[in-house]
């Protein structure tokens, strides 16, 4: 059954342009991991400041090996260039997770 991670990232306006360059960097180094199926950023259109990051995956346990990967690590603490840390822009981060049940494309 597909697992869904999404990532609910409050970012206020002034830093969306940073969080967007930040994934435009690392554009593709989920792609190879195992279990994964599919990435999305969206932006927030009208009445709020909400990004969602919402991932795609064969199981849970193919997220979770993800997010214990150096990979994962390297994209969420240093800058791309490896050279440090990274300052936050996000206010808040909620992450849900789902089993998809039904879908239809």
């Amino acid at each position: 059954m597909t697992f869904v991670a999404i990532n609910v990232i409050q970012v206020p306006a002034d830093k969306a342009s940073i969080l967007e360059e930040r994934f435009s960097a690392r554009k593709g180094a989920v792609d190879q991991a195992p279990g994964f199926q599919s990435f999305e950023l969206l932006r927030p259109v009208a009445g709020q400041d909400d990004y969602l990051v919402i991932t795609r995956w064969d199981q849970e346990a193919d997220f979770a090996a993800w997010q214990a990967s150096e990979s994962f690590e390297r994209g969420h603490q240093s800058d791309p260039s490896g050279a440090g840390k990274q300052r936050p822009v996000a206010s808040s981060a909620t992450l849900w997770t789902f089993a998809v049940v039904q879908e239809s494309a």
